[in-house]
């Protein structure tokens, strides 16, 4: 008996966790390298508009995130740029 509810906890379990990773971002400015960024289009685009000066760097910077970008950007990715790049790659599907 302990053993078919612990089986069925399991299997709840085991069947909740993809709809969480569909929810998951499929992006991150904190842990999503710029590699990974700009090799999807739309979130290229996305990084692009916020930051159009950024292109110029990637080949700097393509194994960092957003977040260790920052403070070498002179400002041009600030605390707010960052949340609202973050909505941005939020919208985005993998």
């Amino acid at each position: 008996m302990k053993l078919a509810a612990a089986l069925a906890g399991t299997l709840a379990l085991l069947t909740a966790a993809p709809a969480f990773a569909q929810t998951a971002p499929a992006f991150s400015v904190e842990t999503s390298t710029i590699a990974e960024i700009i090799a999807n289009p739309e979130a290229k685009a996305a990084l692009e508009k916020a930051v159009p000066q950024i292109a110029g760097f990637y080949d700097q910077i393509s194994g960092q995130t957003l977040v260790q970008v920052a403070p070498m950007s002179q400002g041009a990715l600030d605390d707010a740029k960052l949340k609202a790049l973050q909505a941005e790659f939020d919208k985005i599907k993998k």
